[in-house]
């Protein structure tokens, strides 16, 4: 008996040494970093790229339902890898962690709401696929033909089925689709955007399914490497305005309070022509800040932005200030990003918009 026991012991130790070796012993894979150089080829570079540790997908939109009612609306798949984490002799159970995220503001009535998710790479679970345009969490999922997108989230009576069309090509952002978020080599991503996409498709809020149609705003970057430990986060802006032109701005804040300068921004013109902007060629100035009573981070809530080359001036207002997403179920990032109203002038003439602004760091350094 002493001799089954002390058997049974040393085959537990050895499955854990086997675990722990899978989990924390020497790798030899590494991810590629987002290094200058890449050309972006599509429709497959909306596909997953498993060689690089960090990617999303991510689709945020303004909507308005039948009955008339405006929604702003956040879908989100990310993938992370852990292959350089594991031990390349054992055979790992999965390679990559899958989470998603799902947000709608209600902006007649001033509601926010937030689903999350998160598997194992495990099955049929989650997954990413790499000959197609096919990202899953559960019953959560995006696809696509080309430009041509669908979305599918479902959760405890709220619920999206969207068909999205692009109106314009894929916006390269930085040196053609290379975005640099920081000093140094690979301190950066491959980042492209769809950013008019004609939404038509049903909305389910408490049971109850509309007909609805907007126009929505769709991110993929993938890279290898995380912020610098001089930064905190970042505060990012997509406009669509009425003019069909759209902005994004990004800012990567230090923790000095400084924005670093490799913070940047395009400017996509009616016929989908793409103009790079630095951190000189635009401002933005906070007008107003909120406290959120949840998480305590106190966050910008009203700016003006000034693009002095182009002659744009731009307010931007959120639709309400509580779009703020605590993920403690899933990324375990509380972050802000919300649906904003944009009025201003663009080479003197008025000009009206609608968008998205995320805010990420302001709760604590981001640790993705």
């Amino acid at each position: 008996m002493a001799l089954q026991i002390s058997m049974a012991r040393r085959s537990r130790l050895a499955f854990l040494s086997a675990l722990i070796a899978c989990w924390f012993g020497a790798s030899a894979f590494t991810y590629q970093l987002a290094l200058p150089g890449r050309k972006l080829v599509f429709p497959t570079d909306h596909y997953s790229h498993p060689d690089f540790k960090t990617e999303w997908w991510y689709y945020t939109g303004h909507l308005t339902s039948a009955s008339g009612k405006p929604y702003g609306y956040q879908v989100t798949f990310f993938r992370f890898g852990l292959r350089d984490k594991q031990d390349v002799k054992s055979q790992p159970l999965f390679t990559d962690l899958y989470m998603a995220h799902f947000a709608l503001s209600d902006i007649a009535a001033k509601k926010f709401t937030f689903r999350e998710r998160i598997q194992r790479g495990i099955g049929d679970k989650a997954g990413a696929a790499t000959d197609r345009y096919l990202v899953w969490n559960e019953n959560w999922r995006v696809s696509g033909a080309g430009n041509d997108h669908r979305i599918v989230v479902s959760d405890r009576g709220t619920a999206l089925d969207l068909n999205l069309k692009s109106r314009k090509a894929p916006a390269l952002h930085g040196d053609n689709g290379h975005s640099q978020k920081g000093e140094g080599e690979g301190r950066a991503s491959y980042y492209y955007s769809l950013t008019r996409l004609q939404t038509d498709g049903e909305l389910t809020v408490a049971g109850k399914t509309e007909k609805v149609s907007g126009l929505s705003w769709m991110d993929h970057e993938f890279g290898s490497n995380q912020l610098r430990d001089d930064q905190v986060g970042w505060d990012w802006f997509s406009l669509q305005l009425d003019n069909n032109s759209e902005v994004m701005l990004y800012m990567m804040r230090r923790k000095d309070g400084s924005i670093d300068l490799h913070s940047s921004g395009t400017l996509i013109d009616k016929n989908g022509a793409t103009k790079h902007l630095t951190k000189q060629d635009y401002r933005i100035e906070v007008r107003e800040r909120w406290k959120s009573p949840k998480s305590g981070a106190h966050y910008p809530i009203k700016w003006r932005v000034a693009i002095p080359s182009e002659s744009v001036e731009l307010e931007i207002t959120p639709a309400f200030a509580e779009q703020e997403l605590i993920t403690n179920r899933s990324t375990r990032v509380t972050y802000w990003e919300g649906a904003v109203q944009v009025a201003g002038t663009a080479r003197g003439a008025p000009i009206k918009g609608k968008g998205y602004v995320e805010m990420t760091g302001y709760a604590g350094k981001l640790n993705i």
